[in-house]
């Protein structure tokens, strides 16, 4: 009789013939994923950090060889130093901001769901830097998670942050021979929870310290080509905006939308936020706040862009008061809406089926 190289004699010859036993599930896994960091607000740090972030083709769409002889060459070569102070302006005592606060959330989101009945296992995997998305992955493996919900921490969908972040989920099940089963969340811009969130977050600032003339809404910005060929993240961003709005009631005529963070020469989704600022000012609008509702927790683009540079720039165009509203971060109301979106992605895995 031939005997197989690859199974095991079996002792006993009908052990193959006998009923398997039942097979354990194990827990289910969320991994949330967001943008990434560096380790430290130092330049080898933050040139790590770039080298991995900025050699992404989904992030800059150019030729690979081209880009590759700008970002090695003229980039990361003086990039890094540029940033290193203000990164070390926003860092806190516990590490990055972004992980801190991100950490904080999926914490917050866990203790939400354990409070309704559901335990689930969580990790959270940076797309770039550390904690990395395959040690998340390989901690909720070790755990026993044959089911894993991926929840990308961006609202609003763009090839460059979810699309990517499935890239990269994918890219480390291709390494494993036993994968688990997977679900992705695509976009939750839209959801009641997530408008909700941001509705009180603006309500109560304004009952504690007045409302402004103006709320602007800065979303990240992505080059128009971009949506030109396809992309949907400034109509998922527009959406949130006229949800906002909407539940803002009398106060959404003070709302108003702009996109942050251009790089580059090419034209980008506008208006563009800080000259949209400057310009308000000039016009004799005195008092704004700001507010990002792309981003889920604080991060340099928040605490530095917005709150330090924009702010400069609109105190010396002639405005009076500049606001900023932090990010949702570990907010207990966001947390228990994001809880409620996990468990509704969860649906058919908890009860069994």
């Amino acid at each position: 009789m031939f005997a197989s190289p690859y199974l095991p004699e079996p002792a006993d010859p009908h052990a193959f013939s006998s009923a398997p036993p039942a097979r354990d599930r194990g827990p289910i896994g969320v991994l949330f994923i967001n943008l990434g960091t560096p380790d430290q607000p130092d330049a080898p740090s933050i040139r790590r950090y770039l080298g991995e972030f900025l050699s992404d083709p989904r992030v800059i769409e150019i030729p690979q060889w081209l880009w590759q002889i700008i970002l090695r060459g003229f980039i990361l070569t003086r990039r890094p130093r540029a940033l290193a102070p203000r990164y070390r302006d926003i860092w806190l005592e516990q590490g990055s901001p972004l992980l801190v606060w991100s950490q904080a959330q999926v914490t917050g989101v866990q203790q939400a769901l354990a409070a309704q009945g559901v335990h689930v296992r969580t990790a959270l995997g940076m797309r770039y830097g550390n904690p990395s998305v395959g040690n998340a992955l390989q901690t909720l493996r070790a755990e026993g998670c044959e089911r894993v919900l991926v929840m990308p921490m961006y609202p609003q969908y763009a090839a460059s942050t979810t699309a990517t972040a499935v890239d990269r989920v994918s890219a480390c099940m291709a390494t494993l021979r036993d994968q688990p089963e997977l679900r992705f969340v695509k976009r939750y811009h839209d959801d009641p929870g997530y408008i909700d969130a941001l509705a009180r977050q603006v309500q109560a600032f304004w009952e504690r310290h007045g409302a402004p003339q103006r709320l602007l809404l800065s979303f990240h910005g992505l080059p128009r080509r971009t949506i030109e060929a396809g992309d949907p993240y400034h109509r998922d961003c527009m959406e949130t905006a006229t949800l906002l709005k909407q539940r803002l009631g009398a106060d959404g005529d003070k709302v108003h939308v702009s996109f942050q963070s251009r790089f580059g020469a090419e034209k980008w989704l506008e208006p563009y936020t800080e000259p949209t600022l400057r310009e308000w000012a000039k016009q004799g609008i005195t008092d704004v706040d700001v507010m990002c509702p792309g981003f889920l927790a604080d991060c340099l683009e928040t605490l530095e862009e917005i709150q330090m540079q924009c702010r400069d720039a609109f105190l010396q165009e002639g405005g009076r008061q500049f606001r900023y509203l932090p990010c949702l971060n570990d907010d207990p109301v966001w947390c228990a809406h994001f809880a409620d979106l996990v468990k509704r992605h969860l649906a058919g895995w908890l009860d069994g089926s």
